[in-house]
């Protein structure tokens, strides 16, 4: 038999503290990129967590600059040389030291958040919006060049169902990509609800897109839809555990999906048939629950479609499959 030393475990060397970025004052930095890269240095200096609608340090920075300046996102290229008056300075890093003392999501220090290029107003009411299905609207659902899709001719759709709809944002965005339909939206959340109808305001939808509060499909009664789409809670109860602190700041009810994150989406799909055309089809996103999902309804032909910077979070199913 080996013989154990007797010899103390050696201490782990320790670790130096990586420097943080020296603060700047006012008048120090000069340009839009001056500030943005003074803001990508902190933000990585104190390992901020990107899930509200950037997804990297460098479009964070450039959100937050952009709107302290009321440009457009799409515009700091354009700007990214131009001077920063004093005044505009310390306003972006008065920003930029909140958001790292706070740990808030961007969004909820500027109240905005941006999908599909349009601005929408955001606060603690409701979660950051930064769905899929947004993209998906547009790459599989609006028709492409030769007006194909997953649904046919997006203008012969007539009734839209949001289910969780939180901001609203999915309900405006379907809106545009079917021209001729009407949108419910329901959420359990008042406050969330309050925060939707700013939007539909703000958008100039209140003739197109109505609000309903309850609990998921009980508002609507008997009602069907051609299309339901709905971006439900969906975080498991390991994920919930696990939450970054900006994650923390949003309401809880918008991530906790259960034990195995699927209570939600069970009774939506359980329930949906119900609330469909004959023709209808429904559009879920379940974030990284597909192994679950599918191992709950292994018989069930679910079609996962892809995006730019997902796969397989969202599924799509037509009403004579459920």
């Amino acid at each position: 038999m080996a013989k154990r030393s007797k010899a103390p475990a050696k201490a782990p060397a320790k670790r130096t503290p990586a420097p943080k970025p020296p603060r700047v004052g006012p008048g120090e930095l000069h340009t839009l990129v001056d500030f943005l890269r003074y803001a990508v240095s902190r933000f990585n200096a104190a390992k901020l967590a990107f899930a509200h609608g950037t997804t990297d340090p460098v479009a964070e920075a450039a959100f937050l600059i952009c709107e302290t300046l009321h440009l457009h996102p799409d515009q700091f290229e354009t700007f990214a040389g131009a001077r920063i008056t004093v005044a505009e300075g310390k306003q972006i890093l008065d920003l930029i030291e909140r958001r790292i003392a706070t740990r808030k999501p961007a969004a909820y220090l500027v109240n905005k958040v941006y999908m599909r290029g349009l601005p929408f107003y955001v606060d603690e009411r409701t979660i950051v919006p930064r769905s899929f299905i947004g993209e998906l609207l547009d790459s599989h659902f609006g028709g492409d060049e030769d007006g194909t899709s997953l649904i046919g001719d997006p203008a012969e759709v007539e009734r839209v169902l949001d289910l969780c709809t939180g901001s609203g944002c999915l309900a405006i965005l379907a809106s545009r990509t079917f021209p001729n339909a009407t949108v419910d939206a329901v959420d359990i959340s008042k406050g969330a609800l309050e925060v939707a109808a700013r939007n539909v305001a703000d958008h100039g939808l209140e003739a197109r897109v109505t609000l309903h509060h309850g609990d998921l499909f009980k508002p609507i009664g008997k009602n069907r839809y051609d299309v339901i789409i709905t971006n439900p809670p969906y975080v498991d109860a390991e994920g919930m555990a696990g939450l970054p602190r900006e994650c923390r700041t949003e309401p809880a009810i918008a991530f906790d999906g259960g034990t195995d994150g699927l209570d939600i989406v069970r009774r939506i799909l359980d329930q949906a048939k119900q609330h469909l055309t004959p023709e209808g089809t429904l559009l879920c996103e379940i974030g990284r629950g597909r192994d679950n999902l599918e191992a709950a309804y292994p018989n069930l032909p679910l079609l996962w479609l892809d995006t730019e910077e997902s796969e397989g979070e969202v599924f799509w199913i037509a009403a004579s499959d459920l």
